[in-house]
């Protein structure tokens, strides 16, 4: 098994859920943890709640560094409007994530390292940073030279996977055009997500 999707793996089972909602997560079997003190199960304080919401966005996410993220609370916590919204919209506008939801590639480690290796461009001009942020209107497209990569066919024929609205999808010309930031109904999480707890556990 390839190391990153072993990674991954054991990322659904300490949590317990399928995080990405892949059919092959070991969650779909056994709903416990790993480990020999895997099923044992305790009721979590309100603090082990709130960092198990914070690890779930985090991992989501392609494993976000704990600098990042607080970043992304405190600009969260600085605009307009419910904080959690706001930081759902933050994350989603990574170029990563955006890469990702369009299903240029099938996973979103996937995209952090073909964003990280000059696959795609914004607005015509190649961005290698996976943090980078999107703005309403921008285009983000896969180099013509990247289009015929086993990754990027094998993704976009994928069904596995919803195209959210707040994204316009060109097949022909792999591309997508970020439309608006979203609201937390909006993405198509495979799991439920609660930014609440998670701002809950930032602002104790």
């Amino acid at each position: 098994m390839p190391k990153r999707q072993n990674s991954k793996y054991k990322i659904d089972r300490r949590l317990g859920e399928n995080l990405w909602g892949r059919p092959k997560s070991p969650v779909t079997k056994r709903e416990y943890g790993p480990g020999q003190h895997g099923q044992r199960r305790r009721k979590p304080s309100d603090f082990g709640i709130q960092l198990r919401a914070k690890q779930k966005l985090k991992q989501y996410y392609g494993d976000v560094g704990e600098k990042q993220f607080r970043r992304y609370y405190e600009e969260a916590t600085r605009r307009r409007g419910d904080t959690g919204e706001n930081l759902i919209e933050l994350l989603e506008r990574r170029l990563d994530a955006v890469v990702y939801r369009a299903k240029f590639v099938p996973t979103i480690f996937a995209a952090r390292q073909f964003v990280n290796h000059g696959h795609v461009t914004v607005n015509g001009k190649r961005v290698n940073i996976p943090s980078y942020m999107v703005k309403d209107g921008d285009v983000v497209q896969v180099k013509q030279k990247s289009r015929e990569l086993a990754i990027v066919l094998e993704a976009m024929g994928s069904s596995e996977r919803d195209l959210p609205d707040y994204l316009e999808i060109d097949d022909r010309e792999v591309k997508a055009t970020f439309v608006r930031g979203p609201k937390l109904a909006d993405v198509p999480y495979a799991v439920q997500m609660e930014p609440n707890l998670v701002i809950e556990y930032y602002s104790r």
